[in-house]
């Protein structure tokens, strides 16, 4: 093994349940956030969490896409900060309240998330219109990054006359529902969906009494990430692995 592959690699322990996990340092590349920077991550590699190691590790900052677990671990910037709102104190603004009545006709619906060529069309849809086709993907591309979930995982149905109009994931952990991914009908965007379906999760932590909701990283300076701070009270986690409230 090379000097620097050994330096990349590394266990991590979890707190609580004394897990050692494996993971490795990729190389750093453009960053999605700031064009003028660059990002690396550290990824868990040959092991698959159980739901409760999960939350010890996004405890550590590490969040799940498709079935990597990874976490923002780069060179010159530490933007990027774990986020989740505690359900008990949150309560919503006359904003978002007006966007849960906005919706009052739209079925929610958690079940099992399965694939359907109606959620792939929606997903294509609604990346060409919102993000510019940046993170089109295959068929098979859209298969493994939201119905192969390793761990416990529920969908999120939206939908209006029958029709799925927004589809999001949800990671089940023993301690909170962690918000993975939402998409939506881009022709509804008077409906503010992506805060409807954030309002239907909290209700569902409610439901099943978890008492944190999970929303990844808040990025400071990035006008994609501003949204976050409308769910208040919000917690962040600092560089000691200790949660705080934002604005401390």
């Amino acid at each position: 093994m090379a000097a620097d592959e050994r330096i990349q690699l590394q266990l991590i322990r979890l707190p609580v349940s004394g897990a050692a996990i494996p993971t490795f340092r990729l190389a750093e590349t453009r960053c999605p956030y700031f064009h003028d920077r660059w990002s690396g991550s550290r990824v868990v590699v040959a092991h698959i969490p159980s739901s409760e190691q999960y939350q010890e590790m996004m405890d550590m900052g590490f969040r799940r896409s498709g079935d990597v677990f990874y976490r923002p671990e780069c060179a010159s910037c530490a933007a990027c900060i774990p986020i989740r709102v505690p359900v008990a104190e949150f309560r919503a603004s006359r904003s978002q309240r007006r966007a849960w009545r906005r919706n009052a006709d739209v079925e929610v619906e958690f079940a099992a998330p399965h694939y359907s060529d109606e959620l792939y069309e929606l997903y294509e849809r609604y990346q060409e219109a919102i993000h510019d086709g940046v993170m089109a993907a295959t068929p098979g591309d859209f298969r493994e990054m939201f119905f192969e979930s390793p761990i416990d995982t529920l969908g999120l149905y939206l939908r209006l006359g029958g029709r799925v109009i927004g589809f999001g994931i949800v990671d089940v952990c023993p301690q909170a529902l962690s918000s993975v991914y939402f998409f939506y009908d881009p022709d509804l965007r008077e409906r503010r969906l992506g805060v409807f379906s954030a309002l239907a999760e909290i209700e569902q932590c409610r439901r099943l009494e978890r008492p944190y909701w999970y929303i990844g990283f808040f990025v400071e300076g990035c006008a994609k990430m501003e949204y976050k701070r409308e769910f208040r009270p919000s917690e962040l986690l600092d560089a000691g692995g200790i949660w705080r409230r934002n604005g401390e």
